[in-house]
C-alpha cells in the first residue's frame, strides 16, 4: 500500500542542490554510487536509500548527519528520489546486484524482493538492538518464519474531514459510522452546503481502505500462499459504493479531480472529507493552513467481521550481499532508524508511527497538533482486535494500475461493475499466478 500522501508521486527525481547543503561526509546523487566499503582511518561506508520529497530528504539527511557525529567510525552515503524513481533505481540496482546497504522496501515489493533473494537475515546482527519489542511483534515483523526485514514505520487507513468546514456549515458525521450512514451523509452535504462543496473525492483507487472494505467482509485481498483473495463480490460491492456516490453527486465528477487519482493540491479545498492513510495528515493538513483537519477511523460494515482492522508496517531492509565488515555498521543504522528520539525529532511523523510505541510515548510531548491526531489514530488501532493479514505477492506490483483502468472504463459507462470486477480478479490473479 501505498504510504505517500497523494501528491508525492507526481514529484521528480530530487538533487542534493534542491534539498540544501547538509555536512555527510560522501555524499552521492541517487544512482550515481561509488559503493559502500571501509574507508581511511577505519570508518565505514554504509549506503543507505529511501524515497520522498523534499521535506522529507531534508529531514533524514539531517538525520544521517545526526548519525555519523554519533559514530564517527561509520559515513553514511544516501540515495533517495520520490517514490516511482526509487523503485525503478531499485530494479536497476536487483539486476546488477548492487543494492544499497539498508533500504526501504516500497510496499508492493515486500515478497517480490524477498523472492528475489536481497534480505539478509537479521537475527545474529549484534548492533541491531530489538528489545523495544516482544517476541510477539518481532512474529508478527517475520515473513514465513524469518526476521528479514523491520517495520521503519506504521499506519492505516482512515476518514480524514475538514473540521473548519464542518463547522461553518454546521454538521457533524454520524457518531456510529457505517459504510451507508456515511454515503448518506456525504450525499446530503453535497446537495445542501452553501458553498457548493462536495462530500469527498472520487476516491475508489484507495488501497488501504478497500482492504478494509474486503476484511469487513470477511476477504482479505491477498492469501497466505501469494493468491488474490478478494473475490468478484468483494471488488463489485466496492465499486459500486463508489459509484452510486458519485452518481448521487457527493463527490467530485472525474473531470473535477483531473482523473482517477486527484491531487491533494487541487482537491483539498472543494470537499470536506477524504480517505487517506494516518500518517498524511501531517503533510497534507500543512498545504491548507487555514484549515484544521481531524481524521477517525474508517466507516464499518453493520456487521463487519471480527478482526477487520489492521496496522501496516512500512518495512526496511539490509542487503544480502552485504560485506561482513559492515554488518555491525549497517545493523547500527538500523537500530538508529528503529529507536532513536533524536531522529524521531528530525523526521517526523509524515512518513508513519514509529513502529515501537514506547517510542511514540517519548515523542509524543514535542510532536505537532497533527502529529498528535497520527499518534491518536496509532493507539486506537493498535488496540483493536487485529487478524492475521499477509503482504502483496510477487508480480501483484501492477494491481493498483488494474484497478484504476477498470474504474476508468467504470466511469466513463463503458464497463459495467460486475464486468470491471470480474477483469479485476482476472488480470491480477493471472499476475501473481493464481
Amino acid at each position: 500500500m501505498s504510504n505517500i500522501p497523494q501528491d508525492v508521486s507526481r514529484r521528480r527525481f530530487l538533487t542534493y542542490a534542491g534539498v540544501g547543503a547538509l555536512s555527510l561526509g560522501a555524499f552521492a546523487l541517487a544512482g550515481c554510487s561509488i559503493g559502500g566499503g571501509s574507508g581511511a582511518g577505519g570508518t565505514t561506508t554504509i549506503r543507505f536509500a529511501w524515497w520522498g520529497g523534499a521535506e522529507r530528504q531534508k529531514a533524514y539527511l539531517a538525520g544521517m548527519d545526526l548519525f555519523s557525529k554519533q559514530n564517527s567510525d561509520v559515513t553514511i552515503e544516501p540515495e533517495f528520489g520520490d517514490y516511482t524513481a526509487y523503485q525503478e533505481r531499485m530494479t536497476t540496482q536487483m539486476a546488477a546486484r548492487d543494492v544499497p546497504d539498508v533500504f526501504w522496501i516500497p510496499s508492493p515489493a515486500v515478497l517480490t524482493y524477498r523472492d528475489a533473494k536481497i534480505y539478509r537475515p537479521l537475527e545474529d546482527v549484534g548492533t541491531l538492538d530489538l528489545s523495544a519489542f516482544s517476541d510477539a511483534e518481532l512474529d508478527l515483523f517475520r515473513i514465513d518464519g524469518e526476521l528479514n526485514t523491520l517495520p521503519k514505520s506504521m499506519f492505516s487507513p482512515v476518514l480524514r474531514y475538514n473540521q473548519t468546514f464542518m463547522d461553518e456549515d454546521g454538521v457533524a458525521l454520524p457518531e456510529t459510522l457505517t459504510w451507508d450512514s456515511l454515503a448518506e451523509f456525504l450525499t446530503d452535504y453535497s446537495k445542501n452546503n452553501a458553498a457548493g462543496r462536495k462530500g469527498t473525492t472520487y476516491g475508489a483507487y484507495h488501497d488501504m481502505p478497500f482492504e478494509s472494505f474486503l476484511r469487513q467482509r470477511g476477504e482479505d485481498l491477498w492469501s497466505k500462499d501469494g493468491r488474490l483473495a478478494a473475490s468478484e463480490d468483494g471488488v463489485a460491492a466496492w465499486i459500486d459504493w463508489w459509484e452510486q456516490l458519485r452518481k448521487a453527486g457527493a463527490t467530485t465528477s472525474i473531470s473535477e479531480q483531473d482523473g482517477i487519482e486527484p491531487g491533494w493540491s487541487d482537491t483539498g479545498a472543494k470537499v470536506l472529507a477524504t480517505f487517506a492513510n494516518s500518517n498524511h495528515i501531517v503533510d497534507e493538513a500543512a498545504a491548507f493552513p487555514d484549515y484544521e483537519f481531524r481524521q477517525r477511523d474508517v466507516p464499518a460494515l453493520a456487521d463487519a467481521a471480527p478482526g477487520y482492522h489492521f496496522t501496516y508496517f512500512s518495512r526496511f531492509a539490509m542487503y544480502a550481499g552485504i560485506d561482513d565488515d559492515r554488518v555491525d555498521a549497517a545493523g547500527a543504522l538500523m537500530s538508529y532508524n528503529l529507536n532513536s528520539i533524536d531522529l524521531l525529532k528530525l523526521v517526523g511523523l509524515s512518513a508513519g508511527a514509529p513502529p515501537s510505541l514506547a517510542l511514540l510515548d517519548e515523542y509524543e510531548p514535542s510532536a505537532t497538533p497533527d502529529e498528535r491526531k497520527v499518534i491518536a489514530t496509532t493507539r486506537e488501532i493498535a488496540a483493536m482486535e487485529q487478524r492475521p493479514r499477509y503482504e502483496a505477492p510477487a508480480g501483484s506490483g501492477s494491481w493498483r494500475t488494474v484497478m484504476i483502468r477498470e474504474l476508468e472504463g467504470v466511469t466513463l459507462g463503458n464497463t459495467s461493475v460486475s464486468k470491471a470486477a470480474s477483469n479485476f480478479v482476472s488480470a491480477v490473479s493471472s499476475s501473481v499466478g493464481n
